[in-house]
């Protein structure tokens, strides 16, 4: 089936589109069993939303990042791991908000510390890679330890209640009416369908890419990085359609820490992560711009709306533009 559709394009697109489809049902079933086990343990939506949904979500990332740096192409592994943070924040975050019903509420606390840290993360990373565009296996595993760091810091958050009042108490008395085995059923089938459509997702988007002729180094940052992230966009569109902004911001935020954190951090450990210079600029360049414009819009309102979701939709696009213009051969 592999070797099928990476010789042919007619099927990659059949197997995409099938695909897709497969990753909207699994997503909608996703959200509502991380919603009931949340309402279920009286676990908080965004708690749920910023480790539980948001680990489970980022397994495609970690497993294109590892699986290329085991086969030698570090390149791939870091560049989709950036790529990632690039299209969930503005693909997935834009779109969340562009058909959102009202403009989606953020926690004030949550920004200031988990979009705090998010950031802290990105420029650790920009640090470590700006003087030799290398991630060294040090730098990885100091990575991978902030991260446990963070977790930590949310579970004591919870234990001192912080964010208690996301928690809905009829939400809570409804979830009792599901058994806990079927709620990690539904969960663990639901998951396991993202995890089957993100593969072929992948590995029909690699085949159309490279019948376009787009450079192998490009489809890490941009096609690979959209396949791995098509997970937490269904899982976000789906959250806000069903009035669970919270979710659909915590998985957000939570995957990007993941990406970084982790997703690089850990395939770091096998092998240095590397980037050509012209990629790292670019990469990073792009990054900054889109990450920062919406941690500042969360941050000055704490709340996105309908139309700074469309300026991060205008910067994604942008970025793809300014991306096919300088690696695609002309």
């Amino acid at each position: 089936m592999r070797n099928a559709i990476a010789e042919s394009l007619p099927l990659a697109w059949l197997v995409l589109g099938g695909s897709f489809a497969l990753l909207a049902k699994s997503a909608d079933s996703f959200v509502d069993s991380s919603v009931s086990l949340a309402n279920r343990f009286r676990i908080p939506k965004l708690i749920i939303g910023l480790v539980l949904v948001s680990f489970a979500t980022t397994t495609p990332e970690f497993a294109v990042s590892l699986l290329s740096t085991l086969r030698g192409q570090p390149s791939i592994a870091l560049g989709n791991a950036v790529g990632s943070i690039i299209c969930n924040t503005g693909l997935g975050l834009s779109l969340s908000a562009v058909f959102a019903a009202a403009a989606i509420p953020v926690i004030p606390h949550v920004i200031r510390t988990s979009g705090g840290f998010l950031s802290a993360m990105v420029l650790l990373a920009f640090a470590f890679l700006a003087p030799d565009h290398r991630l060294s296996r040090p730098e990885g595993a100091l990575l991978v330890v902030l991260y446990g760091g963070y977790i930590l810091f949310l579970f004591f958050q919870h234990q001192r209640r912080r964010y208690h009042d996301d928690i809905d108490p009829d939400a809570v008395a409804e979830s009792l009416c599901v058994s806990v085995p079927r709620l990690g059923m539904l969960f663990a089938l639901s998951l396991t369908g993202i995890l089957v459509a993100s593969e072929f997702v992948i590995l029909s988007a690699t085949t159309v890419a490279r019948a376009l002729r787009i450079p192998e180094g490009g489809i890490a940052l941009t096609l690979i990085a959209f396949g791995s992230s098509v997970p937490e966009i269904a899982t976000c569109l789906s959250a806000v359609r069903k009035g669970h902004g919270a979710l659909a911001v915590g998985n957000i935020l939570g995957a990007n820490i993941i990406n970084i954190c982790w997703v690089a951090g850990v395939p770091a450990l096998v092998r240095d992560l590397t980037a050509s210079p012209e990629e790292f600029y670019f990469m990073f360049g792009a990054l900054f711009v889109i990450l920062g414009a919406a941690l500042l819009m969360l941050r000055l309102h704490y709340r996105l709306t309908r139309r700074q979701g469309a300026v991060l939709l205008v910067l994604y696009a942008l970025h793809l533009a300014g991306f096919f213009y300088w690696f695609t051969p002309r």
